[in-house]
């Protein structure tokens, strides 16, 4: 296994870990995403200020597809690292002459599959209920994508620095799950108090949900060009950690 051959069968078996579980791994996120809608959109929509001309409801529903995006991207490539790891076939993908970008590549774009699914099901299910506007597609498109590859290579580094499920498990409810939560699905942090709001500036992910989201109705708590910008170098800086550890084979070989 080399070259393109590598590279394409590696992603074709990611693919199908997730795939043939498609009920756990693609529905059933889906369908608790319908639930957060319905119980925060009919608990808050005449509570909670948002957009002028926006309503609640129709607010939630990008953060909510985002959201999805983004926990199920790293969902997959952690879980297949650490899976790998400790049933002992990570050496099957190790032995063969396969470079550590191609295994990067791999891993990212079927994580990257698995989100954009989720979250194109999420959206699907949820304007049948709350029709959405298109203002840009060109950012929501773009912070989609950027979304997704940030959590799987995030995923991917988790995974490769766990040697047990207890440790992805930290990772991700001390980490993924408050960043995730805390970085605008359910408000805008325009509304937060002055302290709170440059806290929020903290979170990358506040970047991801507020550009996607800016896609939808033309506003934003930030310049979306800026949140495009601090999203994108955070790829890359997860990228470059990603690819280092795969070539020292950190973990992985040792």
């Amino acid at each position: 296994m080399s070259g393109y051959s590598g590279f394409s069968t590696l992603f074709y078996k990611e693919i199908l870990r997730f795939w043939k579980v498609a009920f756990q791994t693609v529905l059933a996120p889906v369908v608790t995403a319908l639930l957060y809608l319905t119980i925060f959109g009919h608990a808050l929509r005449d509570h909670v200020q948002v957009y002028p001309g926006v309503g609640y409801t129709s607010f939630l529903i990008p953060g909510l597809v985002m959201m999805s995006v983004l926990q199920n991207a790293f969902a997959n490539s952690s879980s297949s690292l650490i899976q790998s790891k400790i049933t002992g076939n990570l050496v099957f993908v190790l032995l063969p002459p396969l470079s550590h970008g191609e295994m990067f590549g791999a891993y990212v774009l079927a994580a990257l599959v698995r989100g954009l699914a989720v979250g194109f099901g999420v959206f699907v299910v949820t304007v049948c209920f709350i029709p959405v506007s298109f203002v840009a597609p060109f950012y929501i498109v773009a912070f989609a994508l950027l979304g997704a590859a940030i959590l799987a290579t995030l995923g991917l580094i988790a995974g490769i620095w766990a040697e047990k499920f207890d440790q992805l498990a930290t990772f991700q409810n001390f980490l993924i799950t408050p960043l995730t939560f805390l970085s605008g699905v359910f408000y805008s942090t325009h509304t937060l108090p002055p302290v709170w709001r440059e806290v929020s500036r903290l979170n990358p992910f506040f970047y991801m949900i507020d550009g996607f989201r800016y896609g939808f109705f033309g506003m934003s708590d930030i310049n979306p060009l800026v949140s495009l910008a601090i999203v994108s170098g955070f790829f890359v800086v997860l990228a470059v950690l990603a690819l280092r550890m795969l070539a020292t084979g950190y973990k992985l070989r040792h």
